[in-house]
């Protein structure tokens, strides 16, 4: 497989290496940011206890398009090159590649994607200026997914090309949701429950390529490290738990509170 065939000269110009040594050295500063992100929101709703809500529709509307078109390139960037190894290595080699980190097609994809958990913490500031309902699940995913990312990244661990590429797919999804949503589009009731089932099947993915991974580890042709394995298993487990617990409260219990979550 030849990647740079099919690469455009940003993505082939783009030095990974500069950006691994640069994640090797600063992943630390995720818990930073997942701080102050921590002491924004407070903050943010103390400021707006007592002032009325926001009508940000317009910004909302142009933030979650500039996801989605992100999101949306991305995907067919990443899924691009997954489809290539799988078709012309093996499923097991796509669950164990790391040229993913590096391939012309991929690499800078594979950056971006760790870096936008940071700027995706944005998401939480439309919810607490207008006011919504602010729910465990939206701000303890957000710190978890900015964590791992950068831990990952930094040690380009097997499994990462399947990971990015479900989340970008389901991102893709999601924020064309919420744009539409936010240019008043009256969006059908199951759309949202078809994208928070996604999110649920992304954690079932989540957790068997980390099985997978846990079964062909090997430090040349299947590279990660028992931290790691741990952690993301135990991460994508919560989010399984809590993601469940949610279709469960927003679209199938009787009674009760039916509020959109803004992942």
């Amino acid at each position: 497989m030849n990647d740079s065939l099919h690469a455009f000269d940003f993505e082939r110009r783009f030095d990974e290496r500069v950006a691994l040594e640069w994640f090797q050295q600063n992943w630390g500063t995720a818990f930073a940011l997942s701080g102050v992100y921590a002491l924004l929101i407070h903050l943010g709703r103390l400021f707006m206890r007592h002032r009325p809500k926001l009508d940000l529709r317009t910004p909302l509307m142009l933030w979650s398009l500039s996801l989605a078109i992100f999101s949306v390139a991305g995907a067919m960037r990443t899924g691009w090159y997954m489809f290539s190894v799988v078709t012309t290595h093996g499923f097991r080699q796509s669950v164990c590649d790391t040229a993913f980190y590096s391939a012309p097609v991929s690499k800078i994809w594979a950056c971006a994607f760790a870096l936008s958990k940071a700027p995706e913490l944005g998401d939480t500031v439309f919810i607490v200026l207008r006011k919504q309902r602010l729910i465990f699940l939206h701000w303890y995913h957000h710190i978890t997914v900015l964590l791992y990312s950068w831990y990952s990244y930094k040690d380009h661990v097997a499994g990462g090309g399947w990971f990015m590429t479900i989340n970008y797919t389901v991102h893709a999804f999601m924020y064309s949701y919420y744009t539409a949503r936010a240019a008043g589009a009256r969006v059908p009731r199951p759309f949202a429950m078809l994208i928070t089932g996604m999110q649920i099947a992304q954690m079932l993915a989540g957790l068997s390529v980390l099985g997978l991974v846990f079964s062909w580890k090997h430090p040349i042709h299947c590279v990660s490290t028992m931290n790691n394995i741990v952690l993301g298993s135990l991460m994508y487990l919560s989010y399984l738990l809590l993601f469940s617990a949610f279709f469960y409260r927003a679209y199938l219990k009787p009674t009760g509170d039916k509020t959109d979550k803004r992942e």
